[in-house]
């Protein structure tokens, strides 16, 4: 009795230090993003003191109101962009990732290791590629070209997931689907697809997340455009107010908004999404 009595003590004493630990490490981490909220609402005549304010003593929301006045054309860009790669990127993934899980086509194997070495391709060898096919079918500095560029990344992924994922549906669901005289389309449409929603939503955060921080094929397809999106905004914004730092990460925080809701709401999903196929009944 003496001994557990001792030993509870000490488990309470590694818990509190592996918390503090933890604690400590993840405030590192996130000082960066604290710093960035911090400097959004320091004002210019308090960015050079020495040292820094740690709070926004004088707090200022011009930052945003600048934001308001010249990054919204980018935001919505990169917005439009995103959707448009989830919903190419699930189109054209879904279907191949049922093929491969459940239809078993010849050198299905292969495909598989090609997408594996597709995504180890260096994103500027592909981008300077786009460049000279665009150049030829005029659609540089255009919105469809970057979503079409932009799935590229996001597709050999998703395959990827799809297929652990569809692989994991019970057969049985599928025969009794061809039994009653569905097709392989219409089980697809009405089975996989349904109870694939996790994969869904874990393909089309990654598909949106790549297309939202995209800067390769952004500065390399649409540079110079009438339609650019936010990366390329705070980009020529550093370059052409280099000096107004509060600006620049107000725009820094409002373009980390939307893919901050993004992922909270649909964390749970993809927890389940990425880690489907990994065990197996």
């Amino acid at each position: 009795m003496t001994g557990i009595a001792l030993s509870t003590p000490r488990r309470r004493n590694r818990t509190w230090a592996k918390t503090t630990v933890g604690v400590l490490l993840t405030a590192v981490m996130l000082f960066p993003v604290y710093w960035m909220l911090n400097v959004s609402f320091t004002r210019d005549q308090d960015m050079r003191k020495s040292p820094p304010d740690l709070f926004p003593v004088h707090g200022t929301l011009e930052g945003y109101r600048t934001v308001l006045d010249q990054q919204l054309p980018y935001l919505g860009t990169s917005l439009v962009v995103g959707l448009g790669t989830v919903a190419l990127t699930v189109a054209l993934a879904a279907p191949a990732g049922y093929a491969l899980a459940k239809l078993r086509p010849r050198g299905g194997g292969g495909l598989s290791f090609l997408l594996l070495v597709a995504q180890m391709v260096p994103g500027i060898i592909m981008a300077m590629g786009f460049y000279a096919i665009y150049l030829q079918l005029d659609m540089l500095q255009s919105v469809p070209g970057l979503i079409v560029a932009d799935s590229t990344l996001a597709v050999p992924f998703a395959v990827l997931i799809f297929t652990a994922f569809m692989s994991g549906i019970p057969g049985e669901l599928l025969q009794a689907a061809q039994m009653d005289g569905a097709g392989p389309l219409r089980t697809f449409r009405s089975i996989v697809l349904p109870m694939s929603r996790n994969s869904v939503v874990t393909v089309g955060l990654f598909a949106f997340l790549w297309s939202w921080s995209d800067f390769i094929f952004a500065s390399t397809l649409a540079n110079g455009g009438a339609h650019e999106p936010i990366t390329l905004g705070i980009y020529h914004y550093i370059g052409n107010n280099n000096q107004q730092w509060n600006a620049i990460m107000a725009t820094a925080v409002v373009a980390s908004l939307p893919a901050t809701v993004i992922l909270v709401l649909a964390q749970r999903y993809v927890a389940a999404g990425v880690t489907a196929g990994a065990v197996k009944d």
